[in-house]
C-alpha cells in the first residue's frame, strides 16, 4: 500500500511552514504571557503586547535570512536548534538595542525579561523536537516519504541507494536502478535491484509514481543524459545530477554563466559578491570590537615580552594569504630565534627556543592577538585555515592533495580545524592531511552562521590545544 502523503499536508509545503511560524508565535508570545502571571504584580497589558509583537517581527525577518524554516530533511538537529539559538539571540540583541535607543526598557521587569530571552528558545526547541519524533515515526511507518529512483547501477548509483535505504528516518523509499547498460554488461554492481529501463523510468515518472530521480551515468555517457532529461521534463519529478566526480570532489561547485553559455565551479572561492561584503564587515566589525577590549592586555603582553627577554616585541613572517599571495602575520615573540626562511622548524614540546613567557602564550594563543591587526588591514580572517609559513606550504603541497585550495579564502586566526583539536605542531603527515581536510570542509560548507559557530566554540573551548607548545 503506498502511504506516501507526499503531496499532502506534511510535506515541507507552504501549510506546514505556516503551522511553524504559528507555534513559534505562540512560543515567543506564550512564554512572555506565562512569565506576567507567575510573577505578580506584573500585569499583562499594551506594553507586553507591543514587545511580543516586535519581536515577531524581528524574528520572522530574521529567520528569513538565517534559513530557520527551511526544509531540515536528513540536517541533523543540533544544527537546526544552533541556527534557531543564533537567530533568537540575533533577535534578542536587537530588542536590547532598541530598548536601550527608546529608554524603554526600564518599564519591564529584568527578571521576566531575562527568564523570557531563555525560556523561548526552550520552548521552541522541545516543540521541534515533538515535531522531529513525529515526522521520524511518520516516515519510519512509510508516511511522508517520497518514492526515489536512481538513473546509473554503478558504484556512485549503490552509494546512494545504500545511504537512502539505511536511512528510513529521511522519509526516501528506495524504487530500484534505471539502467539500459545492465542488459549489456554484468560488470554493474546493481545487486539484483534493476527496475527497469530508461524508457520504463520515463513511463513511470509521467504517471507521477516517482517522486525523485538521481542521474548517476557517467559524464561519457552526455548523449543518453541529455536525452533523458529531455524525456522527464515531461513529468512532475524532481531530478538531480550526481556528476561522476560527485561533489565529495568539488569545491564551492555552484552554476553560473558566461554570457548564456552555463557552467558549473569546480575550484572557486565562496566569497564573492554579497558573501564576500558580509565577510568582510563581520571581519572588520568583530576585529575593532575585539581590538579595543583587548587594548591594555595587549600593552600589559608586550612590556612583559620586551622585559623578559631580548629582542623585538612582535615577529612577523611571511605567510600565504588569499590567493596564495605572501602576507606578513604578526606576532607577538615567543622565541629567542625568529626564523623565515627556506627551512622552518616546527616548534616542538619542551622546545628550548621558546621562552619561559614565549611557552605560556603559545599555550593560550595569547601571542596570536596582533593577528587581528591583520584582519583589520585585510590580509586576514577572523575564521579561516591557519596561515603556515611559506616553507611548510611549499613542503605539503607536494605531499597533500588539494592542500592549496585551502588559500581559496583568507587565512583566519581561529577555524574549524582548530576547534577539532586540529591546532599546534603537525609532526606526522597525518595530521597535516586531517587538518587540511577539515579546512577544505570549511571552505565547502561555510556560511555567516558557521563562522558565528566556531567563533562561539572557540571562546567555550579556549584557544589552546593539546598539540600548542
Amino acid at each position: 500500500m503506498d502511504r506516501s502523503l507526499g503531496k499532502g499536508f506534511l510535506r515541507n509545503a507552504p501549510q506546514f511552514t505556516f503551522v511553524l511560524k504559528l507555534v513559534d508565535a505562540a512560543c515567543i508570545a506564550g512564554v512572555l504571557y506565562v512569565l506576567t502571571l507567575i510573577y505578580q504584580p506584573i500585569q499583562w497589558d499594551v506594553r507586553f503586547s507591543l514587545l511580543a509583537l516586535i519581536a515577531l517581527g524581528a524574528f520572522y525577518f530574521i529567520s528569513e535570512i538565517g534559513g530557520v524554516y527551511q526544509s531540515w530533511r536528513g540536517v541533523h538537529f543540533r544544527s537546526e536548534l544552533f541556527r534557531l539559538f543564533i537567530v533568537w539571540s540575533t533577535t534578542v540583541l536587537f530588542l536590547l538595542a532598541l530598548g536601550y535607543i527608546t529608554k524603554t526598557s526600564v518599564e519591564f521587569s529584568r527578571l521576566v525579561i531575562s527568564l523570557w530571552f531563555v525560556g523561548t528558545p526552550v520552548a521552541m526547541a522541545i516543540w521541534r523536537g515533538v515535531v522531529r519524533l513525529l515526522l521520524r515515526h511518520f516516515r519510519l511507518q512509510g508516511y511522508n516519504s517520497r518514492s526515489v529512483a536512481i538513473v546509473g547501477a554503478g558504484q556512485l548509483g549503490v552509494q546512494i541507494a545504500s545511504v537512502v535505504k539505511e536511512s528510513p528516518w529521511l522519509g526516501l523509499r528506495f524504487q530500484g536502478f534505471y539502467d539500459d547498460r545492465a542488459f549489456e554488461s554484468d560488470r554493474l554492481s546493481w545487486d539484483g535491484e534493476l527496475e527497469g529501463t530508461f524508457h520504463e523510468l520515463v513511463e513511470k515518472s509521467r504517471r507521477g509514481e516517482i517522486d525523485l530521480i538521481y542521474i548517476t551515468l557517467p559524464l561519457t555517457a552526455q548523449h543518453r543524459i541529455m536525452e533523458l532529461i529531455d524525456q522527464l521534463a515531461d513529468s512532475t519529478a524532481c531530478v538531480y545530477m550526481v556528476p561522476e566526480f560527485s561533489v565529495f570532489t568539488l569545491f564551492h561547485g555552484q552554476w553560473s554563466n558566461l554570457e548564456g553559455i552555463p557552467m558549473v565551479s569546480v575550484f572557486d572561492t565562496p566569497f564573492w559578491g554579497v558573501d564576500g561584503w558580509l565577510k568582510r564587515t563581520q571581519d572588520f566589525v568583530l576585529a575593532s570590537l575585539i581590538l579595543l577590549l583587548i587594548s591594555v592586555p595587549m600593552v600589559l603582553i608586550a612590556a612583559a615580552v620586551k622585559l623578559s627577554s631580548p629582542g623585538p616585541v612582535f615577529f612577523r613572517q611571511k605567510r600565504y594569504g588569499m590567493d596564495g599571495q605572501e602576507i606578513l602575520v604578526w606576532k607577538f615573540r615567543s622565541m629567542r630565534v625568529m626564523e623565515d626562511g627556506d627551512k622552518i622548524r616546527q616548534a616542538t614540546k619542551g622546545d628550548p627556543r621558546v621562552t619561559p613567557l614565549g611557552g605560556f602564550l603559545r599555550r593560550t594563543s595569547l601571542d596570536e592577538l596582533p593577528q587581528f591587526i591583520n584582519v583589520l588591514m585585510g590580509d586576514m580572517s577572523i575564521v579561516g585555515p591557519r596561515p603556515h609559513a611559506v616553507a611548510h606550504n611549499e613542503e605539503y603541497r607536494a605531499q597533500i592533495k588539494g592542500y592549496m585550495l585551502r588559500h581559496a579564502v583568507k587565512p583566519g586566526i581561529t577555524g574549524w580545524a582548530q576547534i577539532n583539536g586540529w591546532r599546534g605542531e603537525t609532526d606526522t603527515l597525518n595530521k597535516m592531511e586531517k587538518r587540511v581536510e577539515h579546512d577544505l570542509w570549511y571552505i565547502r560548507n561555510w556560511s555567516f552562521w558557521l563562522d558565528i559557530k566556531i567563533v562561539l566554540l572557540t571562546v567555550l573551548k579556549g584557544f589552546g590545544g593539546k598539540f600548542a607548545y
